[in-house]
């Protein structure tokens, strides 16, 4: 049965932003957050002196002052993402960041401060029950006190902040959610989004002419793009230097709660198994009939017709998918269908991609989507869906430990990914079909473990040549995107030159530099965390909840022993890694079954 164009589009699935304001308007946020900051910056050199009681007091202010910023930053940033193009909107986010940074420039003699305390002093607080709501918060930033710098460089450099990292940011956001891709037979270009969406159609004419399109796309803004990356580089190497951060992605690791050794031997272990995208990109060559992949092959359908999902169809599978799991889950999920929390449809100028903003504790999370009624949207909505479930669960933790280090944080999406993976094969008999599930499935981990890898290997490149050589050119960019892409492709595809600018849409590079093995490292820890599931039925459930609900207020080791998996064991890595292998093997035996190979 054909959609309806709203059923195809998602019409109906735009949220509604006003409740954040709690009532009032931006400006009352903002106002009722400078009392509160002038009331904390009282205690000004009083910290080694307070009593357990005035701690307390002072970190609920301060929990209420976060939680007032954090309304009025969602508001602005949220109503931005759908509209990048609106002057309004992006002059509502500047006055929003601009007096949200004027407020801690008044609060940053807290960290310095509590940095220098004695460590008996800090201990003696964070081992009282009352402040249990912010311990792990702050006994996690006791571990920058060797990267602060003084208050006065403290301060200038938060309020440099908005003309410096924060506005090249925005502007590439803005510049790549205007590109327009001109596609053969269409009127009209459609949104970058869309041209992307078509490298998963079953003909490979649509594949090239749409990979085509995009680099020609891609082109007009290239140098502009590279510009802005090169800025970013180098100020991230000034600030390394100044803090006193050994390698590039020390920074990040610092803030997962991981050490730069974990993290290497996390890329090292996934480095030593490239051997298994390749191997399911030669078997993709062999069912799609083609001597070799190229580049725009790899995402393309095993399916022999390409089957479209209704935007109800999709919310009922994936309610029923978690209910079968957790009712618990699912009347949460069900919230987010039917209380707005969700906008869905592709607009011009709308931010690419998809997302969830956790919010505050005191409101509900929202989901962005750019909704092409594809199977691939399916599995991203209940990904996302994981996201914000995370959130809803833990927001009984308040603002210092709703969210989790990023290590930690693709656990739930993963997890709720593959639990509506799961169920939709469960309901597929068909031999053909059943490939098609078992191919997006075992193409969606290697994208999020091996091509996330592969990125984080091209930024290591990147970061390096900056810091030791100098500026990087276009050519540069594309050079160590094209030797990254190809250590991790191999022989079985042919990486094309028009591949070599696609390094330039990939906003996890601009806006949060490291990010990216946090989805190898979360799609690992979560497939050993759904094999527990596997392994123990029901039983597993009040763990898994518990782990959500706890969102970030214990350590990651701790965290992942709730349910059971051990963050420390130098193996653990190779467990998730087999699992993967499993998937290869199942989507190979299922192309047999289905006489493609």
């Amino acid at each position: 049965m054909s959609l309806t164009d709203a059923e195809r589009t998602a019409a109906e699935a735009t949220w509604d932003l006003e409740p954040l304001l709690d009532g009032g308007s931006i400006d009352d946020l903002l106002d009722r957050a400078t009392t509160l900051a002038d009331a904390v910056a009282e205690r000004r050199g009083q910290l080694a002196g307070l009593s357990v009681p005035q701690w307390v007091d002072l970190m609920q202010r301060t929990a209420e002052l976060h939680e007032i910023l954090n309304r009025a930053g969602s508001y602005a940033s949220l109503h931005l993402a759908t509209d990048t193009a609106d002057p309004a909107k992006g002059a509502l986010l500047a006055r929003v960041q601009e007096r949200g940074t004027a407020l801690e420039t008044k609060l940053i003699f807290f960290d310095i401060e509590w940095a220098e305390l004695d460590d008996a002093i800090a201990q003696a607080v964070l081992a009282d029950q009352r402040m249990a709501f912010c311990a792990h918060h702050l006994r996690s930033a006791r571990r920058y006190r060797p990267h602060l710098l003084s208050e006065a460089e403290e301060r200038i450099d938060t309020e440099k902040s908005q003309t410096s990292t924060q506005a090249w940011s925005r502007l590439f956001g803005e510049l790549v959610a205007a590109i327009d891709v001109k596609l053969p037979d269409h009127d009209n270009p459609v949104k970058l989004e869309q041209g992307l969406a078509l490298l998963s159609h079953p003909e490979r004419d649509v594949r090239s002419s749409a990979a085509q399109a995009i680099t020609d796309g891609l082109s007009p803004g290239l140098r502009t793009r590279a510009f802005i990356f090169n800025t970013l580089l180098l100020d991230k190497s000034v600030q390394d230097r100044l803090r006193a951060y050994p390698t590039w992605l020390s920074s990040r690791n610092l803030s997962n709660e991981a050490s730069d050794g974990s993290v290497d031997a996390l890329v090292a272990a996934v480095q030593a198994r490239y051997d298994l995208p390749q191997r399911w990109y030669a078997t993709k060559a062999a069912i799609l009939g083609v001597p070799r992949l190229a580049d725009y092959d790899r995402m393309a359908s095993v399916a022999t017709s390409e089957a479209e999902f209704g935007w109800t169809q999709a919310k009922e599978l994936i309610l029923d998918s978690y209910a079968s799991f957790s009712p618990q889950l699912a009347d949460a999920a069900r919230r987010f269908f039917a209380e707005a929390w969700i906008d869905a449809p592709i607009r011009p100028a709308k931010r690419p991609g998809a997302f969830c903003a956790y919010t505050v504790p005191s409101h509900h999370p929202y989901v962005l989507l750019n909704w092409t009624a594809k199977r691939r949207d399916v599995m991203t909505l209940a990904h996302e869906l994981g996201h914000g479930l995370h959130a809803y669960l833990a927001r009984q933790q308040g603002i210092f430990h709703l969210s989790t280090p990023l290590t930690l944080a693709e656990t739930a999406s993963v997890f709720g990914e593959t639990v509506t993976f799961g169920r939709l094969l469960a309901d597929t008999t068909d031999p053909a079909e059943r490939l098609a599930l078992l191919a997006e499935s075992l193409e969606g981990a290697i994208a999020t473990v091996f091509r996330q890898t592969a990125m984080n290997r091209f930024e290591h490149a990147v970061h390096t040549h900056r810091r030791e050589i100098g500026e990087l050119s276009p050519d540069d960019f594309g050079r160590y995107w094209y030797e990254t892409q190809t250590a991790m492709l191999g022989d079985a595809v042919e990486v094309t030159d028009n591949y070599r600018t696609w390094w330039s849409y990939v906003p996890h590079f601009i806006n949060t530099p490291g990010y990216v093995y946090a989805y190898a490292y979360g799609q690992l820890l979560a497939l050993s965390v759904y094999k527990r599931y596997q392994e123990q039925g029901a039983d597993f459930v009040p763990a898994y909840l518990q782990l959500l609900s706890a969102g970030g207020s214990l350590a990651p080791e701790q965290l992942a022993g709730l349910v059971g998996c051990d963050l420390t064991d130098p193996g653990f890595w190779d467990g998730g890694l087999a699992i993967i292998e499993q998937q290869l093997e199942a989507a190979t035996a299922a192309a047999r079954d289905a006489g493609r190979l």
